[in-house]
């Protein structure tokens, strides 16, 4: 990561605390009053292919004791209705602003992935993650809404894990690497703009 792009990063995410702190306070709030604790949740992610970070959500599913692996069709009866309108605007990821102050991410890159298929897929991951993780990025607005279509379908976790090794690792990888090539702070601007219009227009 640049220096430019890590000041870009911790610039904006500082207006944005500030800016958007009574919003995630009241989601918090809200969350823990009808859905109950813990409000947020917690997940590995990898920074690095052998540095792992703490990734932040607001929690908008039910919680269960063990949960692993990318969310399928299966896990869809555990989506609460919060849940689902925090993602249908993106806002359960307004915790990842966190993780951009700390330097685990940036706010365009490759969407951080699991530990599994970092190392189930070294040779993909080693050239992925030379570029920070990123809230959003080329992969995600291309390729987002055709990943979530596949998995929808997938009643098993063992399902969803083949189908996300087969279809999303290699296609979402492409992108990435084509993002990679052509990473520019210009380049970077239009893809967070296009992500916000994307939320606020509904795709």
């Amino acid at each position: 990561m640049t220096w430019q792009k890590r000041l870009f990063d911790l610039f904006f995410a500082a207006i944005l605390v500030i800016v958007l702190l009574p919003i995630i306070a009241g989601l918090s709030v809200w969350i823990w009053i009808r859905q109950g604790r813990p409000v947020f949740f917690v997940s590995e992610r990898m920074k690095t292919p052998t540095k792992p970070f703490k990734l932040w959500k607001f929690r908008t599913m039910s919680s269960v004791s063990s949960d692993a692996g990318v969310s399928g069709g299966y896990k869809s009866a555990r989506l609460t209705e919060i849940g689902k309108r925090l993602r249908a605007r993106r806002l359960d990821e307004l915790p990842q602003l966190w993780n951009i102050l700390r330097g685990d991410m940036s706010f365009v890159g490759p969407r951080p992935p699991l530990r599994q298929y970092v190392e189930a897929y070294p040779e993909i991951y080693a050239q992925v993650l030379k570029s920070r993780p990123g809230v959003t990025g080329l992969a995600t607005l291309v390729y987002n809404e055709r990943e979530a279509t596949l998995l929808a379908h997938c009643s098993t976790a063992e399902e969803t894990d083949e189908t996300y090794r087969r279809f999303c690792i290699p296609r979402k990888a492409h992108l990435d690497l084509i993002y990679q090539k052509q990473q520019s702070m210009c380049y970077d601007f239009v893809l967070v703009f296009e992500t916000i219009g994307g939320v606020f227009g509904g795709r």
